[in-house]
């Protein structure tokens, strides 16, 4: 039987062959948990149980309201620590780490063929080191801590070829806003989407991780790329040797298949309030900014830091704007120290903030007054999400935020020298 890679890695789950339409009840790999953690303890406790499954599956990382804004999340993380300490985690990182989809990747914990449910809707981010890895409930997350299984319905899957070379300046969040421009952002809904073609070989584990993260903002379920030398070697970087190799058949069935061209692709942009309302950047160029992002779980690790890093060396961020700069991790940060980045951005007037979700949340710093507008590299654009409703948020890649955050104003990254 030819199959997707969705199949393959529920066929695996389930000791049988399945295919797309079948309800099945599977075993996790890992179960990730941030600050949703406390609800999910707190219905298995209302349910008698006071333990999960396996403490050695379970990961927790605090990073949605970090540092704590007031002193209900500051009960709230005693709580939690209190529970992890109690179900006796072996994973439990706590506020130190940084965003919780990039720690699960650096940290080795997400691993190609596995099933990983998360509670948070964009845990499809570790489909880039092909995991079949998706967000849940809370409520479906007390039974997985519980019994370590879920039911789920095996998913039709829609192949995206792509193909060509990336223009330059142009990179996977455009790729995203672009699919996302074009079929909307509920074409997959419940849909495994599979990244193939020629470009796949020539995108880095960073870039893979963009597209699989935004793969919620169609609809989809999963975002997964095939097992291939790129991720064998970021997989040895983590510690992990024994990778299980995970690719489509040829002759799989997809509900349908496109193939994207990417070599006229040129910097995309969102418009406000939705993540498919795309435009080329070029369009609306010249609309004044107040604030700028960069960071969050879609484009805040090395490979985007060093992006904007290096259009910024030497200039200055514009007077009328403030740049916020939040970095996908405790690790990132370093690296990026290491490499100078820190010390270019900070230079240039970008105002460095601690690895968290911060204002891509709304949960604390950064947030936006009525009838400002941000450009920003976050995932999702939604009216009132980043403060004010009468506030405006773009979303665009790390090399557009740059270009803006030196002119004032939403800026093709192509004209910046």
């Amino acid at each position: 039987m030819k199959q997707t890679m969705v199949e393959k890695v529920f066929s695996r789950k389930a000791g049988k062959d399945v295919r797309a339409g079948e309800y099945v009840v599977l075993p996790v790999d890992r179960a990730m948990c941030h600050e949703g953690f406390l609800l999910s303890c707190a219905k298995l406790i209302a349910s008698g149980i006071t333990k999960v499954w396996d403490p050695d599956k379970v990961v927790v990382v605090l990073d949605h309201y970090v540092p704590a804004p007031d002193v209900r999340m500051a009960d709230a993380h005693v709580k939690i620590r209190k529970m992890a300490k109690q179900c006796g985690l072996k994973h439990y990182f706590g506020e130190r780490e940084g965003i919780c989809h990039q720690v699960m990747v650096e940290k080795g914990l997400a691993r190609p063929g596995d099933l990983i449910v998360g509670t948070d809707s964009h845990t499809c981010t570790y489909g880039g080191l092909a995991a079949a890895s998706t967000g849940i409930g809370t409520s479906e997350m007390a039974y997985v801590l519980a019994t370590g299984d879920l039911w789920f319905l095996v998913p039709n899957s829609i192949q995206i070829m792509l193909n060509g070379k990336l223009p330059d300046r142009v990179y996977s969040k455009d790729i995203s806003l672009a699919l996302a421009g074009r079929f909307g952002s509920e074409f997959a809904q419940y849909r495994s989407i599979e990244f193939t073609g020629d470009l796949v070989k020539n995108l880095s584990i960073d870039s893979r991780l963009v597209l699989s993260n935004m793969s919620v903002e169609f609809g989809a379920k999963f975002g997964l790329f095939p097992v291939d030398g790129v991720t064998h070697d970021y997989m040895k970087s983590v510690g992990q040797q024994d990778i299980e190799e995970l690719y489509p058949d040829n002759g799989a069935q997809y509900e349908y298949t496109y193939k994207f061209d990417v070599g006229n692709l040129e910097p995309m942009i969102a418009l406000p309030h939705t993540v498919d309302n795309v435009k080329p950047v070029r369009e609306v160029a010249g609309e004044k900014v107040d604030q700028v992002l960069l960071g969050s779980c879609t484009n805040g690790r090395l490979e985007d830091l060093r992006i904007a890093a290096g259009i910024m060396k030497g200039k200055e961020v514009a007077p009328s704007v403030r740049m916020y700069v939040y970095p996908a991790s405790r690790q990132v940060m370093l690296q990026a120290m290491d490499e100078g980045i820190m010390q270019t951005l900070s230079a240039s007037g970008a105002i460095i903030c601690s690895a968290s979700c911060g204002p891509c949340f709304g949960s604390q710093g950064g947030l936006l007054g009525s009838g400002e507008v941000c450009i920003s590299s976050t995932n999702r654009n939604f009216k009132g999400r980043m403060g004010s409703p009468d506030a405006k948020v773009f979303l665009a890649s790390p090399a557009t935020i740059a270009a803006s955050a030196l002119t004032g104003k939403i800026t093709d990254p192509r004209e910046v020298a």
